[in-house]
């Protein structure tokens, strides 16, 4: 008996009996059932024994290095036209134990498209682990339809979950890599679990270290690289199979600002160049800002907001989605927030403090030479900024305008074909010499 470690298997069920009470039996030719098994511990982090991780290979590759026929079923890939394609209709789930019943989602309906960066975010407790663990059949909705590929899952048999299961990769937070195995070995987990042929994971895994920027660490040990280096790994591994979906679970949580643009760079290119459906949970707003096409912003289990990322950012409508957008938003500076009077000033000159901002609707651009003639006076700049997303300018900016300056009707600056702005208001005003022009 093998032990896997940090899983309480017995709770699962999995596999035909195959894992019970956190082991697994293993002397058994059932190949599906195996990969079966594997699939759910990786995708709930389990760290497999090296000895473990041979014994799958031995049980999908004959003596004499042919593929066994039911491995060989499995890792063939069928053409769809959806392929990729996601879609879950009213889908709920309620966790029952003996404190009570806990509803982690509730009539949650989204469709993400095939070769789409989708991104899922929301607060502690808002159930985006659920909902992405419904994807690869790790839970079963309480209620609803999950659809992947055209397929509904919940009518899948075991044979069919595993072929599922290697159409779709996942990534990991804290790698969950194999200390004892090398990169390369690693990365040729899956295909070996799979029943590849050894010629097939040399070429297979040399790709996919040149892919990820890896060929030189091939040989080296995880406990010599780097976060990111470590999670590059992770993301190889996860392509091994060539799957159509990819599961990024909080994939740069545990990596510096610098390492995660690299690899969310990484996940752009994969992207492009596989054209893979990518699904992503995050509490990082700034990790969907950088790479999503398309957003579902969680709250309590259920929709808060759906959309382009960069109408979500720039016009957010839910209380939850400001909460998350807060440590983005360009909000006033101390020194400006502590003399900044509401009411204009009766016993000294002033500047007043005009705030412009920009929601990524239309084409509208910032343009202070624009601004300031349309003000009919000298506009000086404050504070603010101003991202770019998906083309599309977002943002808010802060400007100082002098008191002898009458400042006209709003209204036209934000209307019709020549509109400079998507919102401008007066939000106070500053005594003199401070901000002075």
């Amino acid at each position: 008996m093998i032990a896997a470690n940090n899983i309480a298997a017995s709770s699962f069920g999995v596999a035909g009996g195959l894992i019970r009470g956190g082991f697994i039996a293993p002397k058994t030719d059932n190949a599906a059932a195996i990969c079966n098994a594997i699939a759910l511990m990786s995708a709930y982090g389990c760290v497999l024994t090296s000895e473990f991780a041979s014994l799958q290979a031995e049980s999908a590759v004959k003596d004499d290095g042919r593929i066994n026929d039911d491995a060989k079923s499995d890792i063939a890939q069928t053409p769809r036209p959806n392929r990729g394609e996601i879609k879950l209709e009213s889908v709920g789930k309620i966790y029952r134990s003996s404190a009570g019943e806990v509803k982690a989602l509730n009539n949650v309906s989204v469709e993400i498209k095939s070769g789409e960066i989708f991104g899922i975010i929301g607060r502690s407790g808002a159930g985006k682990s659920s909902l992405i663990r419904m994807i690869n059949r790790l839970e079963k909705p309480t209620s609803g339809r999950v659809l992947v590929s055209g397929e509904d899952i919940a009518l899948l048999n075991e044979k069919e979950l595993v072929a599922l299961r290697r159409r779709i990769g996942m990534i990991f937070q804290h790698f969950n890599l194999l200390s004892a195995k090398s990169v390369f070995e690693n990365i040729a987990l899956p295909l070996k679990v799979a029943g590849a042929s050894r010629e097939h994971i040399e070429k297979r895994v040399g790709e996919l270290l040149e892919l990820v920027g890896l060929s030189e660490k091939r040989k080296t040990y995880p406990s010599r690289l780097s976060g990111g280096q470590k999670q590059r790994v992770g993301i190889a591994r996860a392509l091994a199979t060539q799957p159509e979906i990819l599961l990024c679970d909080e994939a740069t949580s545990a990596l510096d600002p610098e390492t995660t643009r690299s690899i969310l760079q990484l996940l752009r290119d994969i992207n492009k160049k596989l054209g893979i459906t990518i699904v992503l949970i995050t509490h990082e707003m700034s990790v969907i800002r950088e790479i999503a096409d398309r957003t579902l912003v969680l709250e309590r289990g259920e929709i808060a907001e759906l959309g382009e990322v960069w109408r979500v950012f720039g016009a957010p409508r839910h209380e939850a989605t400001r909460a998350l957008l807060a440590p983005l938003r360009q909000d006033l500076p101390d020194d400006l927030a502590a003399i900044l009077l509401k009411e204009k000033p009766k016993y000294a000159d002033y500047n007043q403090i005009v705030a412009l901002e920009y929601t990524g609707e239309g084409a509208l651009e910032p343009d202070l030479a624009r601004i300031a003639n349309a003000l009919h006076a000298k506009v000086q700049l404050i504070h603010g900024g101003v991202d770019r997303i998906q083309g599309r300018a977002f943002g808010r900016l802060l400007v100082s305008i002098p008191s002898e300056a009458r400042l006209p009707d709003f209204a036209p600056l934000m209307q019709g074909d020549d509109a400079l702005v998507h919102n401008i208001e007066v939000i106070g005003y500053v005594p003199l010499p401070d901000y002075s022009i």
